[in-house]
């Protein structure tokens, strides 16, 4: 790697801006809260699902993008609920792996860049990424 091509000049800003680059920010939307649990029977055999499609769809997602596996999503998804104070858990391991073969996931492929922003509302998880 080079020398730098401009002079720092300001380090406490370019230490803020360093700093800055773990912050993220995480979003749910009342219509998502209330859409995570299935209220319905799937119509089939057995016992009826806990978690709604658009759950496992986000939690899967959610494993892609920060390349976590099913123990850790898990983990994530109730530290962040936890720290949002929303009343809702994650779907544990086994249930993401049993439902990652059956739920359709319309994932696009993350742009790149680091991500500044993770918003989930009724119509899926989007990635905001920082530009700067």
């Amino acid at each position: 790697m080079g020398k730098a091509k401009h002079k720092i000049i300001n380090w406490p800003e370019y230490n803020q801006s360093l700093r800055n680059r773990g912050s993220l920010t995480f979003w749910m939307d009342d219509a998502a809260i209330k859409g995570w649990l299935c209220h319905q029977h799937h119509g089939g055999r057995g016992r009826g699902f806990q978690f709604t499609d658009h759950a496992i769809e986000v939690a899967l997602m959610l494993k892609s993008v920060f390349g976590l596996s099913l123990r850790a999503t898990e983990g994530v998804i109730n530290s962040l609920f936890e720290l949002m104070d929303v009343p809702l858990t994650s779907p544990d391991y086994s249930c993401l792996s049993k439902r990652a073969k059956t739920v359709k996931i319309a994932y696009r492929t993350p742009s790149h860049g680091p991500i500044a922003h993770v918003v989930i509302d009724a119509t899926g998880l989007n990635m905001i990424y920082r530009t700067s």
